[in-house]
């Protein structure tokens, strides 16, 4: 049936073609389609180039563009396969006030999947959404109660503990006797998660790590800025290692930097987050990043770009998400 259905429409559009072949027609030839889907993407704090958590968001539109010859308006790599999919990102400003206002724009200028990166997204989106009942919002790593199987929002949620767990045993199997550390970006429950699943997984392999003082564990601040602030980071990790820590690792977005900045003065490890920030520190542009690199041990892989491209592709194949 979708079959014959499809073939009346060929055919229907076919002697509209042909029966509008008046003056008119070179006109016509000119005109360029617009892109099938336009998807949008506001960023958390930190942005893009954060080597991290939105950097993974990012690898995931980059997929949609590559996958269905999509391409990011205004983005400095010019991502570009092609134009049938628009993708478009926004940064907050420091201190990510403006979220709503960003998720607002992008729905006023037609976009028809909007995705809000992390959990302070929650509020200003659910807002918006009201607003917008014909686009369909996503959020990463926030929950929006009261929803319903017709509700134009999308949360992408994640068991961080259990992958945070592994990377705790493989800590506590590389720590040659020593400490192993935790830094947390902001002290939320969300960032608990990472903390308690890293440190199970280490106690699991390793029971020596049960004595007192053997799990340092800190926090950088009780706001997003936690989430950008390298140098704090870089003090914490450095106390640390002074401290005894053999292996540390982060949940701390952007300032996780300052931790890998201090595994390479005190010669220690360190375990990334989010993205495989290994590979990308060991091959980045810039010598002191690389020089970095090798002492990043391994990454909890969140896969925040697969979130980003399984709903970016129901949208694309099925019409709605």
């Amino acid at each position: 049936m979708k079959k014959i259905v499809l073939s009346l429409v060929l055919v229907l559009s076919l002697l509209l073609v042909l029966g509008g072949c008046t003056k008119k027609k070179s006109k016509a030839k000119t005109a360029a389609a617009g892109p099938k889907y336009k998807i949008g993407l506001v960023f958390d704090i930190g942005g893009r180039g954060d080597k991290s958590f939105n950097d993974s968001a990012l690898a995931g539109l980059v997929h949609v563009a590559k996958q269905y010859k999509g391409y990011i308006k205004d983005d400095p790599d010019n991502v570009n396969f092609g134009s049938e999919i628009e993708m478009k990102y926004l940064e907050p400003k420091a201190g990510g006030q403006d979220r709503e206002q960003l998720l607002r724009v992008l729905a006023e200028q037609g976009y028809n999947l909007i995705y809000g990166i992390g959990f302070m997204f929650s509020d200003p989106l659910a807002k918006v959404a009201k607003d917008f009942p014909n686009v369909h919002f996503a959020i990463v790593d926030g929950f929006i109660p009261d929803l319903n199987e017709n509700s134009n929002i999308t949360c992408l949620l994640f068991k961080e503990h259990e992958g945070s767990f592994l990377v705790g045993a493989v800590a506590g199997l590389m720590n040659n006797g020593g400490k192993i550390g935790f830094i947390g970006g902001m002290d939320i429950p969300l960032i608990h998660k990472f903390e308690g699943g890293y440190i199970a997984g280490a106690l699991y392999v390793n029971p020596k790590l049960r004595d007192e003082s053997m799990i340092l564990a800190q926090y950088i601040g009780k706001d997003p800025s936690a989430f950008k602030d390298a140098p704090a980071a870089y003090n914490i990790a450095s106390n640390m290692y002074k401290q005894g820590a053999a292996v540390i690792y982060h949940a701390a977005g952007a300032s996780g930097d300052g931790l890998f900045q201090a595994a390479e003065k005190y010669k220690k490890l360190a375990i990334g987050v989010d993205s495989d920030q290994g590979l990308i520190y060991s091959t980045a542009k810039d010598a002191a990043t690389r020089a970095r690199g090798k002492y990043i041990l391994t990454s909890m892989l969140k896969r925040v770009d697969n979130a980003v491209y399984t709903t970016a592709t129901e949208l694309i194949n099925n019409g709605k998400v």
